[in-house]
């Protein structure tokens, strides 16, 4: 049996000018590199109405969420976000402007959240969604809202929806202060 054929065997240990240990094949020397997973989505409007979605898979079933989810392959994250969009809703948009930026190491997520535009008014639940509706701003089910993420972002639309000359948000230092203080 030749040294490629064998079963792979990791083993956790630095690399030269690396300061985190990762996975690295016993046999060939392979580095598997762990990375976050990044989560694109939108903050999608139609007139002044915002898109939400109550999810119908878990986590968090049956709380709302705005369209989003894990970025695929060979996709921008604005074509993430529309797919995500697409999928959850069956709502196509046009995709404005980074919004938001969430960095959440405790779970290794990334999310890269825009404004986007309805291009029609017409949505319908797709496969990860029971229901999806319009809301006006004071219509938004706030304490039933799926993540702090969700809750961030729609927060930080409403401030000023045309985002003029805002960078986009970053996480609360507040939240990562707790992370801090819990580890």
């Amino acid at each position: 049996m030749n040294e490629a054929s064998k079963d792979p065997s990791f083993t956790s240990r630095l690399t030269k000018g690396e300061v985190i240990a990762r996975p690295i094949c016993d046999h060939c020397g392979f580095i598997h590199y762990l990375n976050p997973k990044l989560i694109v989505g939108a903050v999608s409007t139609w007139k002044n109405q915002i898109l939400l979605c109550r999810r119908a898979i878990e986590p968090r079933r049956g709380f709302w969420t705005i369209p989003a989810g894990f970025m695929e392959l060979n996709e921008t994250s604005e074509q993430g976000a529309a797919r995500e969009t697409w999928e959850e809703a069956t709502a196509k948009i046009q995709v404005d402007f980074l919004l938001a930026t969430y960095s959440l190491p405790h779970i290794s997520q990334v999310h890269l959240l825009y404004a986007a535009r309805l291009l029609n008014s017409s949505i319908k639940p797709g496969e990860e969604s029971l229901e999806v509706g319009l809301f006006s701003p004071d219509e938004i089910p706030w304490s039933e809202l799926a993540f702090p993420t969700v809750d961030w972002v729609l927060k930080y639309y409403l401030a000023d929806p045309s985002n003029a000359f805002r960078p986009p948000m970053s996480t609360p230092q507040t939240y990562l202060s707790k992370l801090e203080n819990n580890s």
